[in-house]
Order: C-alpha cells, then sequence, then structure tokens
C-alpha cells in the first residue's frame, strides 16, 4: 500500500526571512502584502501576541511597535527561489512528488518511516535552512490532517496517521471545518446533519451524502477512511498567465501606465516560455483605486487576439499598448493595470502562418538569447526601454529584504576577521 507524506513549510515567508539573518530566530515577524498594505504572513511567535492575518497593517502598527515586531514587506523573488530549492532537493529524496503550493509537496513511498521522515525533515533543514512538518498517512487527506497534528502538537516535527487506532482518536477531535476541503459553508451544511468532526464524517453513510452532496464528497469520505482516491498530479502549465501590481502611488499619465504595463508584458511572457507556452491573445485592463469614495471610479479593459500564437516580447508588448491606448482616460487617477495571456498552448504545436510578416523561428531564438543572459547574470540584465529605468510607479517595499539569492547587488557579503 503506497503511503503519503506531506512536506509543509513551517511559516514560510517568516522563516525565508531568518535564513540570511540568525538574529530574527525566536522573533516576532510579519510579512506585508504588496505596497505594504495588510499583513499576509507571521511567525508563531507574531501570532501568539494576536497578530490576524489579513488584517490592515496600519491597524496593528502600533501593537508592532510595542512588541517589537520584525515587520518586512513581501520579497517574492526570494521566497520564490527559496521554494523551488525545496523542491528540487525533494525530488533528490523522493521520486514521486506533487508541488501542491509555494511550501507544500505530497510525497508518495511504497513505505517511510519515521525516522526516514525525520531524515527528510533534517536535509532540508540542513541543505536550505526551512524547518518543514511532515504528515504521514495512507491518502492525501488523512497527510494533510497529519501535517497540521505535526505542526501543532509534536515537537519532532513528524506525526504518523498510519495506526488505525490512533487515526480513529485523533479524528474523533478534529473538526469539521478544518478537513482539507471544506470550507466555512459546507461545514455549516454539515453540521446541520450534526455532523461535527472528521470521525463522524468519516462513519456517515456514504450514499446519502453523496446524494445530498457530490462524488467529491465521497471521495472525500473515502479518504478518511483510508481508501486512496486522489492520486499524485504533476504540475501542469497554466492556461492562462496573469501579471498585475498595485502602484506604489496613484498614476495619471498614460506613458506611466504603458511603463508598467510594458514590465508587467515582460515578465508575463518570460513566465510562458518558461513553460514552454505560447499565447493566443492578451487582455489589458486598467482600474482606479476603489478605496476613496471621494474619487470617480473607472476601469476597462481589452481583449486582442492575434493572427497566430506567440511569445515573443516584443509583438505582444507592442499590442499591449496599443490596447492600453485605446482604454485610457486621461481624468482619472490609476491605481492598478496589468495584463493576461489568454489561450495557451505548447509551443511545439504551432500552427505557422504564411501571411505572417514575422519569422517565428529568428523570434524564438532572440527571446532564447534574451533569457539567457537574464538567466546567467541576473533578471534585468537585459530589459526593454520601454519598461523605463526609475518606474517610479513601482509597489512600495520599503522594508523588503535584500533578494540574497536572485541580485548580485544584494548577495550576503560574509566578513573574516
Amino acid at each position: 500500500m503506497k503511503t503519503f507524506a506531506l512536506v509543509d513549510c513551517n511559516n514560510f515567508f517568516a522563516s525565508c526571512e531568518r535564513i540570511f539573518n540568525p538574529k530574527l530566530e525566536g522573533k516576532p515577524i510579519v510579512v506585508l502584502s504588496n505596497n505594504d498594505g495588510c499583513i499576509i504572513a507571521r511567525s508563531q511567535e507574531a501570532k501568539k501576541l494576536g497578530i490576524p492575518m489579513g488584517a490592515p497593517y496600519y491597524q496593528w502598527r502600533a501593537l508592532c511597535q510595542k512588541n517589537n515586531v520584525h515587520v518586512f514587506s513581501s520579497n517574492f523573488e526570494l521566497y520564490g527561489d527559496i521554494s523551488d530549492r525545496i523542491m528540487t532537493a525533494l525530488t533528490l529524496l523522493c521520486q514521486d512528488i506533487e508541488i501542491y503550493s509555494i511550501d507544500e509537496a505530497f510525497l508518495t513511498f511504497d513505505d517511510l518511516t519515521l525516522i526516514e521522515a525525520k531524515h527528510i525533515r533534517k536535509t532540508l533543514k540542513t541543505w536550505i535552512g526551512i524547518p518543514v512538518s511532515i504528515g504521514i498517512a495512507p491518502t492525501k487527506t488523512l497527510a494533510k490532517i497529519a501535517n497540521a497534528i505535526a505542526k501543532k502538537q509534536t515537537q519532532e516535527g513528524v506525526f504518523d496517521l498510519r495506526n488505525p487506532k490512533i487515526c480513529d482518536a485523533l479524528l474523533s477531535q478534529f473538526p469539521i471545518e478544518d478537513i482539507w476541503g471544506i470550507g466555512k459553508q459546507l461545514a455549516k451544511r454539515l453540521k446541520s446533519l450534526n455532523i461535527h468532526t472528521a470521525k463522524e464524517l468519516r462513519d456517515a453513510n456514504l450514499k446519502t451524502l453523496r446524494k445530498q452532496f457530490s462524488v467529491v464528497m465521497e471521495r472525500m469520505i473515502q479518504e478518511l477512511r483510508g481508501i486512496s482516491c486522489l492520486a499524485l498530479e504533476s504540475v501542469q502549465p497554466r492556461k492562462q498567465i496573469i501579471t498585475s501590481r498595485s502602484f506604489g502611488k496613484s498614476v495619471t499619465t498614460l506613458p506611466e501606465l504603458q511603463e508598467a504595463l510594458s514590465h508587467y508584458t515582460a515578465r508575463a511572457c518570460f513566465k510562458l516560455r518558461r513553460q514552454q507556452s505560447l499565447a493566443h491573445g492578451i487582455c489589458v485592463f486598467l482600474r482606479t483605486g476603489f478605496f476613496n469614495a471621494k474619487e470617480t471610479q473607472y476601469q476597462n479593459s481589452l481583449v486582442y487576439y492575434f493572427s497566430e500564437p506567440s511569445a515573443d516580447t516584443r509583438y505582444i508588448l507592442s499590442i499591449a499598448k496599443t490596447c492600453l491606448e485605446k482604454i485610457f482616460k486621461p481624468e482619472f487617477k490609476y491605481h492598478k493595470t496589468g495584463i493576461i495571456l489568454l489561450d495557451l498552448i505548447p509551443d511545439h504545436i504551432q500552427q505557422f502562418n504564411l501571411l505572417a510578416d514575422r519569422d517565428p523561428i529568428k523570434s524564438k531564438l532572440v527571446m532564447k538569447t534574451l533569457d539567457q543572459i537574464n538567466g546567467q547574470m541576473g533578471d534585468n540584465t537585459l530589459f526593454f526601454g520601454a519598461e523605463g529605468i526609475t518606474r517610479e510607479w513601482r509597489i512600495k517595499c520599503d522594508r523588503r529584504s535584500p533578494r540574497y539569492t536572485t541580485c548580485w547587488k544584494e548577495l550576503a557579503i560574509v566578513h573574516s576577521s
């Protein structure tokens, strides 16, 4: 019988900040969203202070200052790179892996002992510096529950839920709303049927609940009973790619908007090529800030489909700027713009257009060269002039830590005596 293990990084963003700054160990940490608006991550110490997830930072600034909470702007380049290193390490430790999120992965083994699981945990801490929790169980749903127990109720950070007696006792105490895949509304419906715990759901009448809900509910119950219904899934290419950010200040001119959109378009096209895809079209959008009732609101978007699929930043960028010109109105203060790449297909099945005035082979070589140089020398070593240089519209990130692993100028400096 297959064994599932869920590896989940503990307080991932906060743990990333601690890798290059060991003095933060044991200290409360919060990480803020774009433009330093809301709290999107907290260390365990910050959680104990009662700081809630998603709260506007200004409402908790005084408490953070009073308790010496270390506050950071989001550093997604660093977090993404650390995540890639973790997933790469896991593929060396296990052949069967599903990357579930930026800080979670499911693994499968023919068998897995506690000693082996602890070895995986120790290896990740030694190689990368990130603490993880590991939940072991016969199904993915039970592995999620085991991981929650490992994280909150053990010192070792590993918990095995394969023993039927232990599983029975813990499921009887596990709240229905904390089960993977059950949201608030579904939990309310189940509670109205007098189902309050994972054990009560597991032992409920399968046929009755399938009729009242769906086959998804049937699978969930089977998973709780130890019958695996959810296999590992390979990473699928995205069907759409969206790149957008709120501005650090209100933007009123078309050149500034075009500069920002050009930068987002270049990032989106890089992601498109990285997953070896082409886009059939784009959607360009912009909007004002919705939170200032005194200002007139405006939002608009425009979709454009290409004559043939493309991943060429130069071509897509020119189309995006034209679309933006058509929906721009000068009398507004804009808060956000962005681009969505539509109807993506693998780049190896492209059908060429004999009437097209662009050379697809030359285009691919130029973009490949661009990506290789930026990959070897660092992001933005080469960039399009349309993206701007000063980029005064950029999001606020006054508290961002250095991008230690992705920016040459921000590498950690080691001093020797």
